[in-house]
């Protein structure tokens, strides 16, 4: 057994490769191979969001606070709230984040596949966040 107690992993910034706005990172979990499972609470202020990124096993979103945007391409931006659990197939090529006036904090759970967890691809344009105020 393993315990990871509250405050005895570093906070992180997420990069702004992957993000927009700002974005706090902290792992909750990771263990070495052959477990596969990796799950990180990650805080976005108002405005912050990932950019468009797939996950080869999915990914599980838990929202824990505040109130956020999701998207699947192709589809309309939903809004999310706390209790709120999201599951993106694997290779939905999707992003998430806070709304344009409150931020948001989930819980992110997937799994690696061949030691990666996600694929990331293009930021979301301005335009494209734009369409969750309308």
């Amino acid at each position: 057994m393993e315990i990871k107690r509250a405050g005895s992993q570093p906070s992180g910034r997420g990069p702004g490769d992957y993000f927009t706005g700002a974005v706090r990172i902290d792992p909750l979990n990771n263990p070495d191979e052959p477990a596969r499972g990796a799950m990180a609470l990650v805080t976005f202020e108002p405005g912050a969001r990932t950019a468009w990124h797939t996950h080869p096993l999915g990914q599980t979103v838990i929202v824990t606070a505040g109130c956020g945007w999701a998207q699947r391409e192709g589809g309309p931006i939903e809004t999310i709230r706390p209790g709120d659990v999201v599951w993106f197939p694997p290779g939905e090529k999707h992003w998430h984040g806070a709304t344009a006036s409150t931020g948001m904090s989930h819980i992110a759970v997937q799994e690696k596949l061949n030691g990666s967890p996600v694929t990331w691809l293009e930021q979301v344009s301005d335009e494209e966040y734009a369409q969750g105020a309308v």
